[in-house]
């Protein structure tokens, strides 16, 4: 986030020249790319702690429990 928030700066205050400014704004995109990656695995994370994802689990074992 860090690197992100200082190429948009320096975007913003109009000093990179073109090629640097096309350059900066790859590696912003790649940045992005990566944060939205980071965060979907986090928010796949907070959902089994949550227990959303392992409610229909735990019922399928308990009806398996139950055939056995």
């Amino acid at each position: 986030m860090r690197e992100l928030e200082a190429i948009v700066s320096k975007m913003d205050e109009g000093s990179l020249g073109l090629e640097d400014s096309l350059t900066a704004y790859r590696r912003g995109a790649d940045l992005i790319r990566q944060c939205q990656t980071a965060l979907e695995a986090v928010r796949e994370q907070v959902q089994v702690l949550d227990g959303a994802v392992l409610r229909p689990l735990a019922a399928q074992e308990g009806k398996d429990a139950d055939a056995a």
